[in-house]
């Protein structure tokens, strides 16, 4: 072999042997790959020690253990000298390389071969091998360290605990993706809504990694801020769609909101591109609901098309993000398919149906996403505990609608607590009484606690300050705030509805 045929040969051996070792984002298996490329071209055998760090994500500072990777054992003492210098050392036929990269020294590599020892251009290739599997072993770590935070930051996010509702009785599940994948941006949420509605929402961010978490994090506040409004489903997508515009190019995510009204017992979506959701009706059959799907957020431009679907007590929702039923190069369409059979007519205990979903799906081999799933018992508020009146704006309303406290809460057995309701409807009806122009309406709720709902046609909402002594109004809200455990206000289509909340002793009830 003449010398240009040499010299091709050692490229052509550099650079198949390079992209064995760099196409992994596993320090060991980039080690393992290191050296076998390394024998027989330039060792009998290797050596190839790491720091521990490298595989737990903690800091490579240099002052970490090492870790035997691969090849027989050799005194670490050895491994540890080879790190502190900048250049191969070589003691007839050992030679000991350091694995350096971005200025830091990662492990080394041990070459022995016996009867001849190496020769520069073997030291060289030895050197450029065990960089690149430096680099390869300091991206991983890099990506681990990235992956762990992004992780951390998406846990932090999701709730731990779903409130409790009335009317409703909520279960959850949340798998990350497997340990080869990122994590992505899936969330879940229940928010409480006035008027004992709640609202359920899933979204998945595209993309994986810290961004996605981030983004993730932006949106599900943003949709707390939203419901608070108590805007519709549609309006709650169309904000979204703004903040995800404001928040830079290429910000998209699905997103599914709906909101249970579990007085009315029906159900309003609106879909901005994600999967559409399961309804399994008492008797046990499952189906899926006819979400117009609508586009991501973040595209612009779209109107997102609210939709309603009546519902009756006991029906069950699901909802879920693609990671449980996307499989790569099957339809998606066959995945829900799939999910619809594991619930259709297979009724369980809310906790169970949702163990069984993921026993029977193959959700943990094939996952390359997060999974979010939300189940959700649409159980409703017996008519015997609401109670509902159209008034009159005149000046005789207020001592009517105590009269009506009075005796309703007497029926309910929770004459205890009718005095203050009695005196903060009074406050809120007067106000109504004053400003409106049609009907007011007065509702009252037994739920866990006892809700008092007043609705008339005038937009602006009460303001809670602070009076002076010598001021002839401005106190009605501030003894709702001081006597009401939550209270609150929304504008709607038609008016406002002003509301709060009392706290009822189970033995009074």
């Amino acid at each position: 072999m003449n010398a240009a045929e040499s010299l091709r040969d050692r490229l052509s051996y550099l650079g198949e042997a390079a992209t064995r070792i760099g196409t992994r984002l596993d320090p060991g298996a980039s080690a393992r790959a290191l050296a076998s490329a390394l024998v027989p071209r330039l060792a009998d055998t290797v050596t190839v020690y790491l720091l521990e760090a490298l595989f737990t994500g903690g800091r490579l500072d240099g002052s970490d253990e090492l870790r035997l990777v691969t090849g027989p054992k050799q005194p670490e003492e050895l491994a540890r000298e080879v790190m502190r210098l900048d250049a191969p050392l070589q003691d007839g036929t050992l030679l000991a390389v350091p694995m350096k990269v971005r200025g830091r020294t990662l492990g080394a590599v041990l070459l022995e071969r016996e009867y001849r020892p190496h020769d520069d251009i073997d030291v060289m290739m030895a050197e450029q091998l065990a960089g690149q599997a430096a680099l390869a072993a300091d991206n991983a770590h890099r990506y681990r360290v990235e992956a762990a935070t992004a992780d951390t930051l998406q846990r932090s996010m999701l709730p731990s605990l779903l409130p409790r509702f009335t009317g409703i009785e909520l279960t959850h599940r949340y798998l990350p993706a497997s340990d080869h994948a990122q994590v992505g941006g899936d969330w879940f949420d229940a928010i409480a809504l006035p008027g004992s509605r709640v609202a359920l929402v899933v979204g998945d961010v595209m993309g994986h990694g810290m961004r996605s978490a981030a983004i993730m994090g932006q949106l599900r506040t943003s949709v707390h801020t939203l419901a608070a409004l108590d805007l519709p489903p549609d309006q709650v997508l169309r904000q979204l769609d703004g903040l995800a515009q404001d928040l830079g190019e290429n910000h998209l995510a699905t997103c599914l909101y709906a909101v249970y009204d579990p007085v009315a017992r029906r159900v309003t979506f609106a879909n901005a591109g994600h999967l559409p959701p399961v309804l399994v009706r008492r008797d046990g059959s499952a189906e899926l609901l006819p979400v117009p799907p609508g586009v991501p957020i973040g595209v612009g431009g779209v109107a997102f098309e609210p939709i309603e679907f009546p519902v009756r007590d006991g029906d069950r929702l699901v909802l879920c993000t693609d990671g449980l039923v996307e499989v790569r190069g099957h339809d998606l369409m066959d995945g829900l398919a799939e999910l619809c059979g594991v619930l259709d007519a297979r009724r369980l205990p809310l906790d169970a149906q949702c163990e069984e979903v993921l026993r029977v799906l193959p959700v943990r081999g094939r996952q390359d996403d997060d999974v979010a799933l939300l189940m959700a018992d649409l159980n409703g508020i017996p008519a015997a505990r609401i109670a509902r009146w159209m008034l009159r704006p005149r000046p005789v309303t207020p001592a009517r609608v105590r009269r009506l406290i009075r005796a309703t809460l007497a029926s309910w057995g929770l004459a205890a607590c009718s005095e203050t309701a009695e005196l903060l409807a009074t406050e809120l009806v007067t106000n109504a009484v004053r400003y409106a122009t049609r009907p007011i309406e007065l509702r009252l709720l037994h739920t866990d606690g006892l809700l008092v709902e007043v609705s008339d046609d005038e937009h602006g909402l009460p303001v809670l300050r602070h009076a002076d002594a010598d001021d002839e109004g401005g106190r009605g809200m501030q003894l709702v705030s001081r006597l009401a455990c939550q209270w609150g206000a929304t504008r709607t289509a038609t008016g406002k509805v002003v509301w709060f909340r009392l706290n009822v002793d189970p033995d009074d009830a």
